[in-house]
């Protein structure tokens, strides 16, 4: 729970990530640390996340929330080595069989993170637009594209 403030300060810097609240981040901790991983510098400081979580619908599915790397530390393929961490850890805990998330279409960094991801495990890539732009309170927000990576052999 002690990375809650950390990884909030992390997904605000980003600029790009729909920032929840700090308490939102600290539950995240708290509930979903099997289904997420933080990385961190020399002094032992967060400087990258990768949260996610298993749908309730769809068990064997890890939904990638969120992902954000610190400005200091981008550039140098942190955000894939984390998320390929992460899946691999929870595929063998308890199985994996597909990976879902959603991009909106101007974050081009996540869309070559996923669709690297799908290239270098040789699995599947579909897309979809799951929330249209319209459906979002604000009036303003890009569609929320679904990115599903998978059937895992």
């Amino acid at each position: 729970m002690e990375d809650g403030a950390a990884i909030w300060r992390i997904a605000r810097d980003s600029e790009v990530l729909d920032l929840n609240s700090s308490y939102s981040y600290l539950l995240w901790c708290r509930d979903f640390a099997a289904t997420s991983v933080v990385a961190r510098d020399e002094k032992g400081e967060p400087v990258a996340f990768v949260t996610g979580y298993f749908r309730p619908d769809r068990p064997g599915t890890l939904v990638v929330w969120q992902v954000a790397v610190d400005h200091a530390h981008r550039g140098r393929g942190l955000a894939a080595e984390l998320l390929d961490a992460l899946t691999s850890r929870v595929a063998a805990e308890r199985g994996l069989d597909a990976v879902e998330t959603t991009v909106t279409p101007d974050n081009t960094a996540s869309d070559r993170l996923f669709t690297s991801y799908a290239q270098r495990h040789d699995v599947p890539l579909e897309r979809e637009v799951l929330f249209d732009g319209g459906l979002f309170p604000e009036g303003t927000h890009l569609p929320e594209v679904l990115y599903r990576i998978g059937p895992f052999a």
